[in-house]
């Protein structure tokens, strides 16, 4: 599952007109370079959440094909869900096996293939904390089970979750964060960390500097 229901709007007039997602680093958007990822990766399905200005990304995306998977789109109202409750609207297309879930705005070179399915668990992959977010958001204790204590890492926006870690919730506006502190009370998060290329295209600025890495090498 890909996560581009958000607005953007710490993107200022480069999502006026447009959503997230279509933003673009060297004629590419951010969406078609992830997609291409994870057709490289081996994923042939995937589902892409949408709120706004989501009719661009099914114009400009399609049935998925010309980046190599299959496309299908979980509408939702404007203002979205949020990253748990778009999970929880999109159910019923992931099915009832482990998924991966991937931010749109993530320029990242950690390979997805390497990720192993836990039954009923999730796995976060974890990165260190960039200037932007200098506290980090989980511990990890010396099994690799996620904790809330220090020293803390940043999540990525990758993981790896099982749907039984939403059983129960209900449908609607919810955020990601709760759903992993309970995991974490029943032990149910693993931890991995990766130190090669990961970006968070959250603002302009920070579109700049991936757009000057990947040209980089």
């Amino acid at each position: 599952m890909i996560l581009a229901a958000g607005r953007g709007e710490r993107m200022g007039a480069l999502t006026a007109t447009r959503p997230k997602p279509l933003v673009e680093i060297d004629g590419e958007s951010l969406l078609a370079r992830l997609l291409r990822r994870l057709a490289a990766a081996g994923i042939r399905e995937a589902v892409v959440n949408l709120s706004y200005r989501g009719d661009q990304i099914r114009a400009a995306m399609g049935d998925g094909s010309r980046h190599g998977l299959r496309l299908s789109y979980s509408q939702e109202p404007e203002p979205p869900l949020g990253t748990a409750g778009g999970i929880i609207e999109a159910l019923p297309a992931l099915g009832r096996t482990p998924f991966l879930l991937v931010n749109s705005d993530v320029v990242c070179d950690f390979d997805l293939a390497t990720l192993e399915p836990r039954p009923g668990q999730g796995v976060l992959v974890l990165v260190p904390n960039p200037a932007h977010h200098p506290r980090g958001d989980f511990g990890l204790d010396r099994e690799g089970w996620l904790v809330d204590a220090e020293p803390r890492l940043t999540y990525s926006g990758i993981s790896l979750l099982d749907p039984a870690l939403f059983d129960g919730l209900p449908p609607g506006r919810r955020a990601l964060g709760g759903v992993f502190q309970d995991a974490i009370g029943r032990r149910a998060l693993t931890g991995v960390v990766h130190r090669g290329l990961w970006l968070d295209v959250g603002t302009p600025e920070r579109l700049e500097i991936a757009t000057a890495a990947l040209r980089a090498g």
